[in-house]
């Protein structure tokens, strides 16, 4: 078991629980205490190094469950089963590496957000020559942002490079 104690001071947004039980006593008012139960035979602060960099694990989980249906699609052979996740973490990566590269915000939106912040948007195809040019319905604030937002994708490269024939 390896105890953690905080000063709220020095970390105003340290996790963990402030006593309740001793509120009044200065000395202990003044940090958040956290607990962490493993099997690692590690030094403390390893533990909590390792288990913070963690901490972020069950946001992910949430939302594959909530925002990519990862909980809800059993299929009745193992294959297709499997096929369905892998389709499910193929979309789940893609959606990641666009919040990287696109809205690269300090805090990442989740799909739900994404979807109608981003992708739902009224909009109409109009034929110009040769080209079709998409023209979307929003406000000329929030065009700007998306603009901008989709400028950053042209300078992104792809990790992998391929051929142009296919």
């Amino acid at each position: 078991m390896v105890m953690v104690r905080q000063r709220i001071e020095r970390r105003p947004k340290a996790t963990g629980k402030m006593l309740k039980l001793f509120a009044e006593d200065v000395e202990i008012s003044n940090y958040r205490y956290g607990c962490f139960v493993t099997s690692l035979e590690l030094p403390a602060h390893l533990v909590w190094k390792l288990y913070r960099m963690r901490a972020d694990a069950e946001n992910r989980i949430k939302e594959l469950k909530y925002d990519f249906g990862a909980d809800s699609f059993n299929v009745n052979g193992f294959s297709a089963t499997e096929a369905a996740m892998n389709c499910v973490m193929l979309a789940y990566n893609l959606m990641s590496l666009f919040r990287q590269v696109v809205v690269c915000g300090k805090v990442q939106p989740t799909l739900k957000t994404m979807r109608y912040k981003i992708f739902a948007n009224g909009g109409y195809v109009i034929k110009e020559g040769n080209k079709r040019i998409l023209k979307l319905c929003m406000a000329m604030k929030r065009r700007q942002w998306f603009e901008g937002s989709w400028g950053k994708s042209m300078s992104f490269d792809l990790p992998a490079h391929f051929p142009s024939h296919l």
